[in-house]
């Protein structure tokens, strides 16, 4: 099975019954038989950032082989960009988006200090 497709089994999604269908947007829902993605948050985001290291990490396994891999350059342009979003947001975030993501910046600092020794 093509991995850029998931089965969303029958289920009550915002209130409508859906039949098995096939949609391409992994991470989204069908609705109205249209691919419909998560909201776009800046906690959405980060979490995406956060994710996309923890699988540069290794840690998570590619959906498609199974298989993990690092590749810590692509893991330190992350935090990077996690530390340059903390410095150009500073003062213009809920406290809630403060602390997620001063958490996945410590926490991706320390994992990565972790796969280079």
């Amino acid at each position: 099975m093509d991995s850029s497709f998931f089965v969303l089994k029958t289920s009550r999604l915002w209130g409508a019954q859906m039949d098995e269908e096939k949609c391409r947007c992994a991470g989204g829902v069908v609705k109205d038989g249209k691919c419909v993605m998560p909201e776009v948050t800046f906690t959405a985001f980060i979490m995406s950032l956060n994710t996309s290291a923890l699988f540069h990490l290794g840690e998570i396994p590619d959906p498609a082989t199974g298989q993990t891999a690092q590749d810590l350059v692509l893991v330190q342009h992350t935090i990077d960009t996690l530390d340059l979003l903390q410095e150009k947001t500073k003062g213009n975030l809920t406290e809630d988006e403060q602390h997620i993501l001063e958490k996945f910046i410590y926490d991706l600092k320390m994992r990565y200090v972790q796969a280079t020794k």
